[in-house]
């Protein structure tokens, strides 16, 4: 069972949750400002970015608003790259594909680790030393209506597995609920990876344009151009984020071409925000669990679905609704997914994870015992060991299908 503090903590967590979706519920949103929204409450707490690679993690960050026409935005999050000395080492003894393990430098520096400074993303570098990062899409939680990509606990979340899993991190900021109801936030998620499309693809034409438009401004964002391998990209989201990440793959899935030349090669759905009309046993059991109560979460439904749509079976809150529709499960990309003990949402988690093993799609099941509903991304959770042994357990899977050939386990 959780502990005294955080059974306390819970109560009070609660209050404010739903005391906060209840005078959202009570606004009335203006309709000119509605298509832009609001990606981030002004009251909640954020953490600032950091261009230059943090003393404590080694990762930088910076916030990039993609869209003139809406709030959406995304923070990116760049991994520590290897010794100076180890560039000039890769460059002049090139490492050749048939190498066990990447070439030490001659001093006895850390070996190279797959970071691209932009020297060696140039055309001259030798090819085994165009390596690319993996790039891994983040969607965070909050029940459609709270959180940000900027949030101090998402920011220290996505840290951990940009320095984990050696990849690039796009935290996205997508439009929050009831300014922006459903589909809004789903768009935002596949606007996203258009966007990510659209640096890949820039970046392969500025290598003959120079990376300038006719007006001599950078079309390029710089650290997923120069860095970033878009064949290697995993959909990551916690809570209703999981939701939003599978919608994304679906479209994915559905219609790659619109995404060239991005490949979602898995996704990782941590404790998904999935209900439906008829309950499960975890619901019935845990419905009053710790801090995402049933009743509030479906208060938050109300919130992202309008009047008119709102449904516990809506295709947004149900994966297994009949007539969803979308693509074959067996057309699905390898699936983890995350769930916590003590989560009234777990059943319907388990039951979407072994229709995917059904159809023979890899898809395993991560549970921990003594957890809650967003143990491993919440603030007070953070730095418990069940966090960062979750963080763990998830780098080391995704690296079956980010690592280049031949490195799978080498971590």
């Amino acid at each position: 069972m959780p502990s005294v503090g955080v059974k306390i903590y819970s109560v009070f967590f609660k209050l404010w949750l739903r005391h906060r979706l209840q005078s959202l519920a009570a606004t009335d949103p203006d309709p000119a400002a509605a298509a832009f929204g609001v990606s981030c409450r002004p009251d909640e707490a954020t953490a600032p970015a950091n261009p230059a690679f943090s003393a404590a993690d080694g990762v930088a960050s910076k916030d990039l608003h993609i869209d003139p026409n809406s709030s959406l935005s995304v923070r990116i999050f760049l991994p520590t790259p290897p010794p100076q000395h180890a560039h000039a080492h890769l460059l002049a003894h090139p490492r050749r594909a048939s190498d066990p393990t990447p070439a030490p430098a001659s001093n006895g520096a850390a070996p190279y680790r797959g970071y691209l400074p932009h020297a060696l993303a140039s055309p001259r570098a030798p090819a085994s030393a165009r390596r690319r990062l993996p790039i891994v899409v983040q969607f965070h939680g909050g029940g459609f209506a709270t959180g940000s990509s900027s949030a101090t606990a998402n920011d220290a979340f996505c840290r951990r597995v940009a320095k984990l899993c050696d990849a690039i991190v796009v935290a996205v900021g997508y439009r929050l609920a009831p300014e922006s109801r459903y589909p809004a936030a789903f768009e935002d998620g596949v606007k996203v990876l258009k966007w990510i499309a659209k640096q890949a693809n820039l970046a392969m034409m500025s290598k003959v344009g120079g990376g300038v438009d006719t007006f001599g401004a950078s079309t390029v964002e710089p650290w997923i151009a120069a860095h970033g391998d878009p064949a290697r990209c995993v959909l990551l989201g916690a809570s209703c984020g999981a939701n939003i990440a599978d919608y994304v793959t679906r479209k994915t899935v559905e219609d790659s071409k619109l995404f060239d030349p991005i490949k979602v090669v898995a996704q990782v759905l941590m404790y998904p925000f999935f209900i439906g009309s008829v309950p499960t046993h975890s619901e019935i059991r845990l419905a009053n669990s710790y801090f995402y109560d049933k009743s509030t979460c479906i208060l938050a439904w109300r919130l992202f679905l309008s009047e008119k749509e709102f449904n516990l079976d809506h295709p947004a809150a149900n994966p297994l609704a009949p007539g969803r529709g979308g693509p074959p499960l067996k057309c699905m990309p390898p699936t983890l997914t995350v769930i916590a003990e003590h989560d009234w949402m777990r059943d319907r988690a388990i039951a979407y994870s072994e229709e995917l093993r059904k159809v023979n799609v890899d898809s395993p099941v991560l549970d921990y015992k003594d957890t809650v509903h967003e143990f491993a991304t919440l603030d007070v959770f953070l730095k418990t060991p069940q966090a960062q042994a979750c963080a763990e357990d998830i780098a080391i899977w995704m690296k079956k299908y980010i690592s280049l050939r031949g490195h799978e386990f080498s971590y």
